[in-house]
C-alpha cells in the first residue's frame, strides 16, 4: 500500500531530499498511510526510487525530528498517531453541494470601477518559452547574483544577530536600508535626502497608487506624456483624475496652453517611457519653472535609474528641485528581479508622513525580511557589482540589436538613445498588432505600441523591442524572422 503511494518522478532542477520530503509530507497530511503500517525501510525505499540510502535516511530523520514520524526500535518508522484520521462516534457533517448561481449576488452591479476594462500592456504568461522574446522589463535571470543574494540572506539569518525582521515594523522601514538609499543610491542620481524624506514601496506602481490616492481629487488635471506608461494612467484614472496628454518630441514633453490648468505632472525624464527619449536640459528647466509659476507638483518616475546604460546619464530632475515640488520614485528590483517588488519614494517629510499613514492602512510596510536582505546586499557592495555587470551586458545587447535593426529592418525607424528598449516605427501601413501576431507564429515576441498612446486615432505602426530577456546569440536570428514577418505584412497591405 505504502509503496504504491510513493511513486515519484524526480525533477532534475530540484534536490532529491526536497522532493522526497515533499512527497512524504503530502502523503502524511492526506492520510494516505494506514495506521500502524511501517514505512518502507531506508534500503527498500532507496532501491524502489533509485536514490541513495543516505538520502532516504536523512529525510526520515528530519520528519521524525519535526513530529511527522515516530521511530520504533527494530521495527522502523511509522506515521505519528496525531496524523491518523480519528474515528468519531458523532455523525459526520453533511456537505450539501449547491448551485453557486442560486441566490448569488450580482457582483458586476457592486463594482465601483472595473479595472479589467482598462487598456493595458499585456505579456504572454509563458513568454520565456518563446525562442526570441524581445520583451521589455524582464532581466536575464541567468545574471542574477544568486550566491551574493544567499550571502545577504545568511547575514540576516545569522544566529548571533538581532533578528529585527521577525518583528512587525508597524509603519516603519528598515533603518539600514533607508541609510543605504540615502548615502549610496540617491547621491548617484544627484539627490540628497534625509531619512524622513524616504518611503519604501512595493515597486514604482505601488508608489504611484499611494500618491494618487493621497493627492488626487475627482476631476483634478494631471499632465502626462503621450505615448506614456499605460499603467500609470490606469492608476490615476482609478482616482477619477482628468488626464491631459502632452506630445513628446525629440526633447521630451512639450508644454502647451493646457499645461497651466494641470495640478500635477507625471514624467519620465531620464528615458521617456516608452520612447526612450531623454528630456533636454532646457525642457527640464522649463518644466520646473512652470511648476513654480503655476503652483504644480511633478511626479518623476526614474524607472531605469539603475539600468541606465548612457555613458554619462543626466542627474534626476529631482536633483535640480530647489522648491520641493518634485516627488521622486524609483525601484530597487527592476534590474535585480522584478519579482522582489521593492521600490522607494522621495519627497518632503510632511508628504512622507501622510503616505506612511496611508500605507499602514493598506499593507503596513514591505516585507521586513526582504528589506533587511536588500540592505545587506547593498552594504556589502554586491548590488553595485551586479549593476556594473548588468550595464555592460545591456550595452552589448543594445549594440547587437541596433546592428540587426540597421541591417535587416532598414524600413523601420527608431530612437538611437541608449535606453532600456527600442521604440520602433514601422512603415505607416503596418498594423503592429497584426505584425506581433504573425511574428509570434515564428516564436518571436514583440510589444505593439498602440496602447501607449492616448489619442483617439492612435498610430498603429509602433512597437517596442526589449533586449534583456532574450539571449544575445538569439537577437540577430530573431530580427531576421521579424523582418520576414514584416515583409509578409507589407505584401498583404499592398494587395489590399
Amino acid at each position: 500500500m505504502i509503496e504504491h503511494s510513493l511513486q515519484i518522478d524526480f525533477a532534475d532542477d530540484r534536490g532529491l531530499q526536497e522532493q522526497l520530503r515533499e512527497a512524504l509530507v503530502s502523503s502524511i497530511l492526506a492520510s494516505r498511510f494506514l495506521p500502524e503500517e511501517a514505512l518502507p525501510s531506508c534500503r527498500n525505499l532507496s532501491e524502489q526510487l533509485g536514490i541513495s540510502r543516505n538520502t532516504v535516511a536523512l529525510v526520515y530523520e528530519s520528519l521524525r525530528d519535526e513530529g511527522y514520524l515516530v521511530s520504533r526500535p527494530r521495527s522502523g518508522y511509522y506515521v505519528d498517531p496525531r496524523y491518523h484520521p480519528q474515528e468519531c462516534e458523532q455523525e459526520a457533517p453533511v456537505i450539501v453541494h449547491q448551485d453557486a448561481t442560486v441566490n448569488a449576488p450580482e457582483w458586476g452591479e457592486l463594482f465601483n470601477v472595473c479595472p479589467s476594462d482598462y487598456l493595458t500592456i499585456t505579456k504572454p504568461a509563458q513568454w520565456m518559452k518563446y525562442d526570441y522574446p524581445f520583451i521589455y522589463g524582464q532581466p536575464d535571470a541567468e545574471l542574477f547574483p544568486m550566491e551574493q543574494w544567499r550571502e545577504a540572506s545568511r547575514k540576516v539569518m545569522g544566529g548571533t544577530r538581532d533578528h529585527h525582521w521577525l518583528h512587525d515594523l508597524v509603519d516603519q522601514d528598515s533603518p539600514m536600508l533607508i541609510e543605504q538609499l540615502r548615502t549610496r543610491v540617491l547621491p548617484k542620481r544627484g539627490i540628497m535626502a534625509n531619512s524622513d524624506e524616504i518611503l519604501l514601496t512595493l515597486g514604482t506602481q505601488n508608489a504611484l497608487s499611494l500618491l494618487s490616492q493621497l493627492l488626487f481629487k475627482t476631476g483634478i488635471k494631471v499632465g502626462v506624456e503621450s505615448p506614456v506608461f499605460r499603467e500609470a494612467i490606469n492608476t490615476f484614472t482609478l482616482q477619477n483624475a482628468q488626464i491631459v496628454p502632452h506630445h513628446v518630441d525629440a526633447e521630451g514633453l512639450a508644454l502647451t496652453e493646457a499645461s497651466a490648468q494641470c495640478s500635477y505632472f507625471y514624467v519620465t525624464p531620464s528615458h521617456q517611457a516608452p520612447t526612450g527619449i531623454g528630456m533636454s536640459n532646457a525642457r527640464r528647466q522649463q518644466l520646473l519653472q512652470h511648476a513654480i509659476t503655476h503652483n504644480q507638483i511633478i511626479i518623476e518616475d526614474d524607472f531605469d535609474s539603475d539600468t541606465n546604460i548612457e555613458p554619462h546619464p543626466r542627474p534626476a530632475l529631482k536633483a535640480n528641485d530647489t522648491c520641493g515640488r518634485v516627488v521622486y520614485i524609483s525601484s530597487l528590483s527592476k534590474a535585480l528581479s522584478p519579482g522582489l517588488r521593492l521600490g522607494y519614494l522621495v519627497g518632503p517629510a510632511e508628504l512622507i508622513d501622510e503616505l506612511r499613514a496611508l500605507r499602514r492602512l493598506m499593507y503596513r510596510h514591505p516585507p521586513s525580511y526582504i528589506q533587511y536582505q536588500m540592505a545587506h546586499f547593498l552594504a556589502q557592495g554586491h548590488y553595485e557589482t551586479y549593476l556594473r555587470r548588468y550595464r555592460e551586458n545591456s550595452a552589448y545587447r543594445w549594440s547587437l540589436l541596433k546592428d540587426a535593426l540597421d541591417k535587416y529592418l532598414p524600413q523601420c525607424r527608431y530612437n538611437s538613445t541608449r535606453a532600456t528598449a527600442f521604440w520602433v516605427e514601422a512603415p505607416a501601413e503596418i498594423n503592429t498588432q497584426r505584425l506581433a501576431w504573425r511574428a509570434a507564429h515564428s516564436s518571436v515576441l514583440i510589444e505593439p505600441g498602440v496602447n501607449h498612446f492616448l489619442e483617439e486615432n492612435a498610430p498603429q505602426n509602433f512597437f517596442r523591442l526589449g533586449f534583456n530577456a532574450i539571449r544575445p546569440e538569439a537577437i540577430k536570428p530573431g530580427i531576421i524572422k521579424l523582418a520576414e514577418a514584416l515583409d509578409k505584412e507589407l505584401m498583404r497591405s499592398q494587395q489590399n
